[in-house]
């Protein structure tokens, strides 16, 4: 099916201003105006973040919805193709999100604004730790681009968890895609994107 509705997930002290975020909507403007875009800032708490988004998309059409998610992003996006049934695109997704947050308990600040600032609560571990949906078999088709040269996360565990996906497995790359344009073109025709 084609997709009429998609979702963009960002990643930990990330947002909508992320440059992949941005060229992702470029795309979708400028060449499919009758796809509806969503990328929500999301909030630091997991589950605050997860009902945002399942409210946001509640009316969307399952069928002809997909989530694209950037590392943080990419393991709430499993979830949402979860608990949807769409197609997803993950971006060096965090697999382990649970342990690998647990070092940045307390204050953090923005990505793309360092006055903004915000907690991040020792309850948000268990809030993902509920969010883990590694158990379940993908609901739908999932593809996975991942940079052997993540400097953030490891690229074993990306491809271990992800068996089913269609694999783009880059040789050297960082954990924030800069070459990201050279894979717009892949995730638009695995999207379907009307």
């Amino acid at each position: 099916m084609p997709t009429t509705h998609l979702l963009y997930l960002h990643g930990f002290r990330s947002s909508p201003q992320s440059a992949k975020a941005r060229l992702m909507a470029q795309r979708v403007a400028s060449q499919h105006p009758g796809v509806h875009w969503w990328c929500p800032q999301l909030p630091p708490s997991p589950h605050a973040a997860m009902a945002l988004v399942a409210q946001g998309i509640a009316d969307w059409p399952h069928s002809q919805m997909a989530v694209v998610g950037s590392s943080l992003g990419g393991f709430y996006a499993s979830w949402v193709a979860q608990q949807t049934g769409c197609p997803a695109v993950l971006l060096n997704p965090a697999v382990h999100p649970a342990r690998d947050l647990e070092r940045y308990i307390g204050e953090q600040t923005a990505w793309h604004n360092e006055a903004e600032r915000f907690y991040f609560d020792p309850c948000f571990i268990g809030e993902l730790n509920a969010l883990d949906v590694r158990e379940h078999p993908p609901a739908n088709n999932q593809m996975a681009i991942v940079a052997q040269g993540d400097e953030v996360l490891d690229w074993r565990e990306m491809v271990a968890r992800y068996p089913q996906a269609q694999l783009h497995l880059l040789d050297g790359g960082d954990h924030a895609l800069s070459d990201f344009p050279d894979h717009i073109e892949a995730i638009v025709e695995f999207l379907q994107l009307v």
